[in-house]
């Protein structure tokens, strides 16, 4: 699979639908059979994952120790917020409410790709994030990519 990259800028229309870029949905394998999960994504964004890459996510959770409180806790706040969503025929996906207010996405969604995944920001936010973590973007690369 070709990774997720690039961003652009859609609208979010009244019933929470936003448009998939063009070079994002040809990213999306055939096995995922134009499906997506949505769900909470770790800062303040919505994350959409390919089914096939989902259904990876889902074997790695099915491993963790359901003995430990941590694990059993992790899998109720990641999993409560997860939907499947399909594309329709103008290539758009709808965004639970849920997490559209989750995201205080408001008219315009940031879509952004992250490799496995898409994410959608509120474009205020995602400045605002950018922001906040630009002095340590070097730093962050170094740490990250020397483990």
């Amino acid at each position: 699979m070709a990774g997720f990259k690039g961003q652009a800028e859609y609208s979010v229309d009244r019933k929470g639908r936003v448009t998939i870029p063009a070079k994002m949905r040809e990213a999306v394998s055939p096995e995922a059979n134009k499906t997506f999960t949505v769900t909470r994504g770790f800062e303040q964004c919505v994350f959409l994952y390919p089914m096939d890459i989902w259904s990876e996510i889902e074997e790695e959770i099915g491993g963790l120790n359901r003995y430990s409180r941590e694990a059993r806790d992790y899998v109720r706040f990641f999993m409560r917020w997860a939907e499947e969503v399909t594309l329709d025929a103008q290539g758009r996906v709808k965004l639970p409410g849920s997490l559209i207010d989750f995201a205080e996405i408001d008219g315009k969604g940031l879509i952004i790709g992250a490799f496995d995944h898409v994410e959608v920001w509120n474009p205020d936010v995602f400045e605002h994030h950018l922001h906040e973590e630009a002095d340590e973007y070097e730093a962050l690369a170094e740490h990250v990519m020397s483990t």
